[in-house]
């Protein structure tokens, strides 16, 4: 049986600023069986969020707007690849 996932939406100060809320909350309008969308506390990436990060593949999304998220549900939590095009480059570079 696969392990369950986690989607990490910061919610500190500058990413709740950025719309980390309602991030959040589209992530939770779109449950995906086996993967739980949860609020953390701050991801140390202040000024680039709202910041999400989704585990145990420590895979890395910044600026994410509430419209974007069912494109990372879609693709990456059903189909099982990460968006390249919204992917954090601080910890994702392109080859």
């Amino acid at each position: 049986m696969e392990s369950a996932r986690t989607v990490l939406v910061c919610q500190n100060n500058a990413c709740r600023k950025q719309g980390a809320a309602k991030v959040l909350a589209a992530f939770q309008a779109h449950p995906v069986a086996g993967v739980f969308a949860i609020a953390s506390r701050c991801l140390g990436q202040c000024g680039n969020g709202p910041m999400v990060l989704i585990l145990p593949e420590e895979v890395w999304y910044n600026g994410v707007h509430p419209d974007e998220v069912l494109a990372v549900v879609e693709r990456h939590l059903r189909g099982g690849q990460p968006v390249k095009a919204m992917l954090y480059q601080k910890f994702h570079r392109q080859n």
